[in-house]
């Protein structure tokens, strides 16, 4: 029997992320597979609201050890899935007023398991139009330099939860118009 994967996609707002994760789960249906799309943070808002949060952008302003619990029991609830692939949507860093805390540290990685990484980018003129024209968050001060110092901090990252779990990290350039190109990308990277 193969063993299931457990995907870990990362990407900063804007990369077009939610929009490739609809047509990767759609591809893994055609391909006769189980598959689940998880939410990492809304997972954790889930736990959040049950203390008292009211709005999951207020999720990363947090204590840095309340994100921790919230982190551990939402891994907790993604490490009991066992279809055939299941796809964790989730940001590599999330930006504190302590600064860049990772979204994925070591006592996660540990609970999940995952079996591969995928990092999404996108052009940073790309980003910032795709975040400018949404409203339906509450986003911080939104700057090209600002989505360039996040495109470098999530590769970091990344890159660092491929070393400490061992699993690979596949970098997908997310252009506009071209998400069958990019979802095709990731389901070839994680042998499917």
């Amino acid at each position: 029997m193969v063993e299931n994967k457990k995907v870990v996609m990362v990407g900063i707002p804007g990369v077009g992320k939610t929009t490739l994760l609809s047509k990767m789960a759609e591809i893994i249906k055609d391909h006769k597979k189980s598959v689940s799309v998880l939410s990492f943070g809304s997972l954790m808002f889930e736990v959040a609201k049950e203390n008292g949060l009211k709005d999951r952008d207020e999720l990363r302003k947090l204590p840095v050890s309340e994100q921790q619990k919230l982190q551990k029991l939402a891994a907790e609830k993604i490490a009991q899935h066992d279809e055939d692939v299941v796809i964790i949507d989730t940001h590599a860093f999330i930006s504190s007023s302590e600064g860049y805390y990772p979204g994925l540290p070591e006592h996660v990685l540990k609970i999940i398991q995952p079996t591969n990484f995928v990092s999404v980018s996108a052009k940073p003129e790309e980003i910032y139009n795709r975040r400018m024209s949404d409203d339906t968050r509450n986003r911080d001060k939104i700057t090209l330099a600002n989505i360039k110092k996040e495109l470098d901090a999530q590769s970091g990252m990344i890159s660092a939860c491929s070393v400490i779990s061992g699993s690979p990290v596949k970098h997908i350039l997310n252009r506009e118009g071209k998400v069958d190109e990019a979802a095709d990308k990731i389901i070839n990277a994680i042998g499917l």
